[in-house]
């Protein structure tokens, strides 16, 4: 059994969703602790004393997409076919993108640094990804460095959700250039260098 639920833990709830919204919605610079409090329809000091200030506001916003993304992700289960996991895993990602865009705009629309070559920790969102990228490397399907096979997958995925998110893409045209461009990346690290 949980502990209850407090009035601290509505206002944080309340302070985190107007956070997500504006800061992907917003330039970083015109996200105040007075505006995002005002959203929130609390005081300045809920700021500082639920996250001491706006930047640990801004890493509790960071650590829900993270653990949603990488929540999904680790959902995917791995089978013997390591391409298509890569694919399954790529589905996932742009469906999680898709249903949480606020979180995803937070995420990977500057107000973070998020940096998929770095340490790769348990909760680590690509952790999936990198390690359906080293069966695929074991099984000689792939051909290349994990790393740059990893950021050359995140770089097409991400391009492709960032339009869609945008509206540069309608539903047809996402899921048409998803189908085709998702499977082209992974074929291009099939190909053995000369």
């Amino acid at each position: 059994m949980g502990r209850p639920r407090t009035n601290d833990d509505a206002v944080k709830d309340r302070l985190i969703e107007s956070a997500t919204e504006m800061f992907a919605t917003r330039p970083p610079e015109s996200v105040t602790v007075r505006a995002l409090a005002a959203a929130a329809g609390t005081a300045t000091a809920a700021v500082y004393t639920l996250f001491d200030g706006k930047d640990g506001l801004i890493a509790e916003v960071r650590d829900r997409a993270v653990a949603g993304l990488a929540r999904d992700l680790s959902a995917v289960p791995a089978s013997d076919d390591p391409l298509a996991d890569l694919y399954t895993l790529a589905v996932a990602y742009r469906r999680w993108g898709c249903e949480h865009s606020h979180l995803y705009t937070v995420l990977f629309g500057g107000v973070q640094r998020f940096d998929p070559a770095g340490e790769v920790a348990a909760g680590d969102p690509v952790r999936p990804l990198v390690e359906a990228i080293g069966r695929a490397l074991a099984a000689s399907v792939l051909v290349g460095d994990a790393t740059s096979i990893a950021l050359s997958l995140w770089a097409t995925l991400h391009g492709l959700v960032t339009l869609e998110l945008a509206g540069a893409l309608d539903t047809a045209t996402a899921e048409t250039a998803f189908r085709s461009t998702i499977p082209a990346t992974l074929r291009g690290w099939t190909i053995r260098p000369a």
